[in-house]
This record gives structure tokens, C-alpha cells and sequence, in this order.
């Protein structure tokens, strides 16, 4: 990395992997829930790359930029464009790539606790405040640079329920799967991915004992259902260090980790993040 890039890149908050790093990039799928790596025009500094107002990860790779871009599940096939700000001229720039069409299967949950389908008046207050502090965590964009672009499984443990799925509990439809079931007894530890920072934790009406990690540029991953805790706000974490516990809290059939992967404020398949895949797909939770 050039050093006119780094110290212009620190001055605007922005961070850019090495070549190394970025050596190791998701895998990519431009479909609704995937990511696009997208090669950036050659031409001009770029300062600054968004899609629809949302700040985008760039990676460095030899002489190249990199725009890696979350494709949010609601996400239309057909033509985007990302908006390059130059850091020289101030000059806005942009570049169109396609999307196309990705159909997920559907899946249909029987849940005992029927109020954790339907929740009562008395639930909706707590569940409209945590919507929001959830959305906030997964919308960050810090300007550390990710240690790694590629993850470790969290849990060693069969996919139950894949992401992306169009989801009915108890016959009533529900917004589609943004994360990966990973199935594994209760108390099995839960391991950080990548390294990263704490950037809050809790216990939700839905997701139960939940724990965010901000890992830098946008890219955040999340944590559900836990049995426990073991981190606090604030605390840096490294590849494969315990976060806490695969529980059964919130709404659930049985005990599993729900894994999700925000980048640039969409939820996107954590599978094109792993170098090994999970084991065989098992029980639907």
C-alpha cells in the first residue's frame, strides 16, 4: 500500500486491506444476500465508495481497488450503481454492475410459544426498542481495517437452517432467513470467527442472548440464542477465542447458534465468508 493511500485513507476515516488480505476475499455472488467484488476504475483517488447512501469496504489488490459490496436479500435483480467520491477533485464518479435473481427455498416452523409469534401488546414496546439497538449495531461502519476477510466456523456443527429461506411460523409468512442455523448442544462454545471488537451485546424478545462483533469497514457479525455470554462491550476478540455458549433463548425449537453476516448494512450469506464448509445439513430449528 502506497503511503499517499494510507495517510489519505486515515485522514478520511476509511481504512484499505493489504494485498495479502485482500488476497483472501469473500466468495463473490451478485444475487440477492451475496457480494459483489467489484474492480473500481483505475483512474483518480478514490476517497469514498457508497450504494444508496451506504458507505461500501474497499481492499487493495497490486494496483487495483476493490469495492466489496452487500447485496441486501430485498435487493432487485438488474442494473446498481456504486458512487466513488474522488478525494482530489471531489469529483463523484459512478459505476453500474448487475445483479441478477436468486430464488431461496421455503421452510415452515412450528413454534409452542405463541407469542413469540405473535407477541402480545405488552411485548411490542421492548421488542420496537431492541429492533432499533439491533439495527444500529449491524448498520456500523468503523474505520478499522478487518483483520481477515474469510471466517472460521463459530461452531463446529451441521447447517439446520440455511440462509435466505422464506420463512412461515406456524403458517404465518415472516421476512426471510438473514442468518445461518448452525445445530449444537447446549453449553457447546461459541467462538469468535475473525478477530474484532465487541460493539454490544444483550438479551432480546427474539434473538435472546445476542452478541455483535464489529470487525471493521462496514463488516459486523452476530450471535444468538447463547446459553451465555462471555465478552462485554468494548472487548477486543481474536480468531478463535470464546465469545460465549450455544443456548436455546428467544424464539427457538431447540438449541443452535444463529449466525449472521452484516456488510455495509445488508445481511448477507456468512457461507461466502468460510474457507470449510459446515458439516452435512441436519434438523431444521
Amino acid at each position: 500500500m502506497k503511503t499517499t493511500t494510507t495517510l489519505l485513507s486515515y485522514l478520511l476515516g476509511a481504512s484499505l486491506l493489504s494485498t495479502s488480505q485482500a488476497a483472501r476475499l469473500p466468495d463473490a455472488a451478485a444475487v440477492p444476500g451475496g457480494v459483489a467484488l467489484i474492480t473500481l476504475p483505475a483512474s483518480g483517488n478514490t476517497g469514498s465508495v457508497t450504494l444508496n447512501g451506504k458507505p461500501v469496504m474497499v481492499v487493495e489488490d497490486g494496483d487495483s481497488q476493490i469495492a466489496v459490496v452487500g447485496l441486501s436479500l430485498s435487493a432487485r435483480p438488474g442494473e446498481h450503481t456504486l458512487e466513488i467520491r474522488d478525494t482530489d477533485t471531489g469529483t463523484l464518479r459512478k459505476q453500474a454492475f448487475r445483479v441478477t435473481d436468486k430464488q431461496y427455498e421455503t421452510q415452515h416452523i412450528t413454534i409452542k410459544n405463541k407469542r413469540k409469534v405473535n407477541p402480545e401488546k405488552r411485548d411490542m414496546q421492548r421488542i420496537g426498542k431492541e429492533q432499533q439497538l439491533i439495527r444500529k449495531a449491524l448498520a456500523n461502519h468503523a474505520a478499522r481495517t478487518p483483520d481477515s476477510l474469510r471466517f472460521q466456523l463459530p461452531v463446529n456443527g451441521p447447517v439446520s437452517s440455511p440462509f435466505g429461506l422464506r420463512r412461515y411460523f406456524n403458517e404465518q409468512p415472516r421476512k426471510p432467513h438473514s442468518g445461518l442455523d448452525l445445530a449444537a448442544p447446549e453449553g457447546t462454545p461459541i467462538r469468535a470467527p475473525a478477530g474484532g471488537y465487541i460493539s454490544d451485546t444483550g438479551d432480546y424478545f427474539f434473538n435472546g442472548n445476542t452478541v455483535f462483533i464489529d470487525h471493521g469497514q462496514g463488516l459486523v457479525t452476530m450471535y444468538c440464542h447463547m446459553s451465555r455470554v462471555d465478552v462485554k462491550p468494548g472487548q477486543k476478540v481474536v480468531v478463535g477465542e470464546i465469545i460465549g455458549a450455544v443456548g436455546k433463548t428467544g424464539r427457538v425449537t431447540g438449541p443452535h447458534l444463529h449466525w449472521g453476516v452484516s456488510l455495509n448494512d445488508a445481511r448477507v450469506d456468512p457461507m461466502l465468508f468460510l474457507d470449510e464448509a459446515p458439516p452435512d445439513q441436519g434438523k431444521h430449528h
